[in-house]
């Protein structure tokens, strides 16, 4: 069996520790929204688009923490 190589360790916890915030993010982003609309239940067309916005710009940083783990694996 091969061993661990120091970049392989590195693209794991790049991956790993940069998908934590926004999978932390979205999950309070959608509390907070499921309480918006508990609140107020008219209002759900602007809240649904701003959730969805939302959690692309979160989603998107997960994906900065992929391309950097890749790059890891693939280039040093």
């Amino acid at each position: 069996m091969e061993s661990l190589d120091l970049t392989t360790l590195a693209a794991g916890l790049a991956i790993g520790l940069g998908a934590i915030g926004p999978g932390m993010g979205i999950g309070i982003l959608a509390g907070k929204a499921m309480e918006a609309l508990g609140r107020n239940p008219e209002a759900s067309g602007v809240i649904q688009q701003n959730m969805i916005l939302a959690i692309a710009f979160a989603e998107a940083i997960a994906i900065y923490a992929l391309v950097v783990a890749i790059i890891i694996i693939f280039v040093a």
